[in-house]
């Protein structure tokens, strides 16, 4: 009996996932044993805050407006449906790269001119100074990108949520005499947000992977600072080992967490009253 436990606890074990903790496993022995490793751990990791950072503050601010973007994508508004359903088609048919650039080189340079137009009587008057686009530092405009870019796919996300609830409850709320805001909020947007965490996970551990784009403008992020010292030092494989192992940190523990909450999801939908 024993080892039939001992055999099913090892078939339910993924191979893919031993095979990543061994792979893990040998890149910190190599950090602990080895100096080249160290170091370049050591110049690596100064960035990780700033891949943290900038991917945390991009996936709460995108879906605030994906929130936003997806409520007027199934609005009964047609004016509201056009817009939202124009900004999503348009920034979802554009590579994030193409985006960051056009928002770091055309949009804050923009943004700029526009607030110095409103706010040129204070300006002329010499109350304020003129804002200039090097207002907009690089990790600021790199989080906007960001924002802007999944936002769009956060939309259609949250819009899938809002469809996926059954329209009787909308119906018989509405009977009740709950105005559309009282239904969404009450009894729409639980049961969606609910149905869509797990999708809303993955897209978290999408936007950590597309921050390494962030080093195009320069940002010191973990792609950066590798690249900076594999140039000064032509010690590649080491230096980009060490930078996916960080990536690899991060995403496969965001991975294993997003399952466990599928799991916990399912469960609870098998079982509502545990």
């Amino acid at each position: 009996m024993k080892k039939n436990n001992i055999g099913t606890g090892l078939d339910k074990v993924p191979w893919w996932l031993v095979a990543i903790i061994l792979l893990g496993g040998w890149m910190v022995f190599s950090a602990f044993s080895s100096a080249d490793y160290r170091v370049i751990f050591g110049a690596v990791s100064r960035g990780l805050g700033v891949t943290v950072t900038v991917s945390l503050i991009a996936y709460a601010a995108s879906i605030v407006l994906g929130l936003c973007l997806g409520l007027m994508r199934t609005s009964n508004w047609r004016a509201c449906r056009e817009i939202a359903t124009f900004y999503i088609e348009l920034v979802r048919g554009l590579p994030v790269l193409v985006i960051l650039y056009y928002i770091a080189f055309v949009g804050a340079p923009a943004l700029a001119q526009a607030l110095n137009g409103v706010l040129a009587p204070l300006i002329s008057r010499g109350i304020l100074q003129p804002i200039q686009a090097r207002s907009f530092d690089f990790a600021t405009r790199a989080v906007i990108a960001l924002t802007l870019g999944y936002a769009a796919f956060i939309a259609e996300i949250f819009r899938a949520g809002i469809e996926s609830v059954d329209k009787g409850q909308v119906e018989a709320a509405e009977a009740l005499g709950l105005k559309h805001g009282q239904v969404m909020r009450r009894i729409v947007l639980p049961q969606a947000i609910r149905n869509v965490l797990p999708a809303l996970a993955n897209e978290f551990v999408a936007i950590i992977k597309d921050s390494s784009l962030v080093s195009a403008l320069g940002v010191q992020d973990i792609t950066q600072l590798g690249k900076v010292y594999s140039a000064s030092t032509f010690k590649f494989f080491e230096t980009y080992n060490a930078v996916a192992f960080f990536y690899l940190c991060l995403t496969l523990t965001l991975s294993l967490l997003v399952r466990r909450l599928e799991k916990r999801l399912k469960q609870t939908q098998k079982n509502p009253g545990c």
